[in-house]
């Protein structure tokens, strides 16, 4: 039976989405081969477990779950394991009663959004560690997360992207009426205004004149400080195509159309979260915590076969530029003008693993973890038999003269 630790939370904005979707993905693990362990990042960085943590009720109330939970620290295990361990209490007498608690995790099932957690730092820790942990690795998520780095990646490829222009806070604080002017020079109105490094379309905003760019800006400055301004596409199609495997051998989904509210020109975070779902993959309305599952959407999306062969060929193509593993989604955007199709972002952690789009794919949401953590232990694997060390000790007696000697 191998030990899932189920990571869910972070210091982010999206820390509640983590919560929706990581907790998904536990209820989705074939009980015979998972065992699930929680472990939730909390608000303020603490690491917490408990069984409770795996019941989406009991974030309803973050500071009752606080003191109910227990927070862990996490210890290096043996070979490709990670050791989860009780903090110590306060309480002397507490600690006399009991033992610690101590969990072995031997893959960590990552379900964080945004941040750290999606960025790559807790890919780190876990590299760092020595354990086998789902989805891409730092680099893949670093670039990832950055909307200005991996366009820049996509344009070196030949993979078409819209005109944009990345500020910095630096840029911006004190030269706003410089940098609007650039912007709107480079670019012209209608614009998209996002910070570069978060997801969920927080920040995000339409600028169709030169003070709703200034107000975008200020705000999304306030989540990140850089910030992608795009040229708007008027007549715009939004398709997504998720990816599942590894940098040498991927495979595509189909696709799906996002649906926008009747008020909104771009998907909102009330639209992917917060509305009522009668899509095709959920099939009922639910008022009920589902992510990224209870967005409207059409699946397969309504695009020819050229079409929707050239997307999905595109998808895998960005998967393994950016060296990504396990589940992704890359989303597109369609100029119904042109029909030119347009990298927009890439997901490497998507809301709800994106399980909505390979149940239709002939993979359901307990097959998809599955082939997931098979991913991530098979990417360990290889990267164990590796070299990782050089026999050589430098600090040696002899190794030292000889570094003397050379800078003689």
């Amino acid at each position: 039976m191998c030990t899932v630790g189920v990571v869910l939370g972070g210091v982010a904005p999206e820390h509640e989405v983590s919560i929706i979707s990581a907790l998904q993905a536990a209820a989705a693990l074939d009980r015979e081969r998972y065992t699930p362990v929680p472990l939730y990042i909390a608000k303020d960085g603490t690491w917490y477990t408990g069984d409770a943590l795996l019941e989406v009720d009991t974030y309803r109330d973050l500071d009752a779950l606080r003191d109910a939970a227990t927070p862990v620290a996490l210890h290096p295990g043996g070979y490709g394991t990670l050791r989860v361990v009780e903090v110590p209490p306060e309480s002397r007498w507490e600690r006399l009663r009991r033992p610690p608690l101590r969990r072995d995790i031997d893959v960590m099932l990552l379900g964080l959004h945004g941040g750290p957690g999606e960025d790559g730092s807790v890919q780190g820790l876990c590299e760092a560690m020595g354990v086998p942990y789902t989805g891409s690795g730092v680099l893949g998520s670093a670039v990832g997360m950055d909307k200005g780095l991996s366009k820049q990646l996509c344009q070196q490829a030949g993979i078409p992207v819209v005109d944009f222009v990345t500020l910095r806070d630096n840029d911006w604080a004190g030269r706003e009426d410089e940098q609007l002017t650039r912007c709107l020079d480079t670019l012209g109105l209608p614009l998209i205004v996002k910070p570069a490094r978060l997801g969920s379309s927080i920040g995000i905003a339409r600028a169709d004149t030169r003070a709703a760019l200034d107000a975008a800006i200020e705000d999304a400055l306030r989540y990140d400080d850089k910030v992608i301004v795009e040229k708007a596409v008027s007549d715009l199609r939004e398709i997504n195509c998720s990816v599942l495997g590894t940098p040498t051998e991927s495979t595509a989904s189909v696709l799906e159309e996002p649906v926008p509210s009747a008020e909104e020109d771009v998907l909102s975070f009330q639209d992917k979260y917060m509305r009522e779902s009668d899509n095709n993959a959920g099939g009922t309305k639910t008022g009920g915590p589902e992510g990224m599952a209870s967005l409207d959407r059409i699946i397969p999306a309504e695009l020819d076969d050229a079409t929707t062969a050239s997307i999905q060929e595109m998808a895998v193509q960005i998967f393994q530029l950016f060296e990504c593993a396990g589940v992704a989604r890359i989303d597109f955007m369609i100029d119904r003008a042109t029909g030119t199709v347009y990298f927009n972002e890439i997901n490497t952690i998507p809301g709800s693993f994106s399980f909505y789009l390979w149940e239709p794919s002939g993979i359901p949401f307990d097959e998809l973890m599955h082939r997931t953590i098979q991913a991530a232990q098979q990417r360990f694997t290889e990267a164990r038999g590796r070299i990782r060390t050089y026999d050589v000790n430098l600090l040696s007696e002899r190794s030292l003269s000889g570094l003397k000697g050379s800078k003689g």
